[in-house]
This record gives C-alpha cells, sequence and structure tokens, in this order.
C-alpha cells in the first residue's frame, strides 16, 4: 500500500503563474502574477545562506538584476538558479 503525504498535483494547479516581476531594492523582486496579485519577496537570506556557487553568485547585484520572465516563472541566465512558482507565491524560499 502507498500512502501520499501531500498530494502536489492538484495544489500547483491552483497556483498562479508569475506575469512581471521588476526589481524593487537590495534583494527583493516585486512579482505580479496573472491573477493580479503582487508579492515583494526578498531573496536575501536564500542567497546568503546558499552553500551552493552556482547561486552564490547571485549575491553579485550584476548577476542578481539578470533575472527573466520565462514560461510563468522567473529564472536567472537560462535557468540556472530558478524557484517553484509556489515558492515565490508564498515568499518561502
Amino acid at each position: 500500500m502507498i500512502k501520499i503525504v501531500k498530494d502536489y498535483s492538484t495544489d500547483y494547479l491552483n497556483i498562479p503563474k508569475v506575469k512581471t516581476a521588476n526589481y524593487v531594492k537590495d534583494y527583493v523582486l516585486e512579482i505580479k502574477f496573472v491573477n493580479g496579485e503582487r508579492k515583494n519577496v526578498d531573496f536575501e537570506a536564500f542567497l546568503k545562506k546558499s552553500l551552493n556557487p552556482f547561486v552564490k553568485k547571485y549575491i553579485n547585484k550584476d548577476n542578481f538584476l539578470q533575472f527573466s520572465v520565462i514560461n510563468g516563472n522567473i529564472n536567472w541566465n537560462n535557468y540556472d538558479m530558478i524557484f517553484p512558482v509556489e515558492n515565490l507565491y508564498t515568499g518561502i524560499l
């Protein structure tokens, strides 16, 4: 018997895609979702505690600012760094 702890298949369908993302300050982006909601997401703590060198390079503000919205999500440098949309929506990175 298989026990499902949490079924993400339906939760994921309810998370709206990213429409736009704009730099606010420091490591904060204002993210607008297709449902009209706006969230300010601060990436600083995530970036500073990461041990991954591919992530650490985004502490450099020039690198951090090189984000784009592709297919309803924010990504950096051709998917070098990307987050689940659910995390962006909740602000929990």
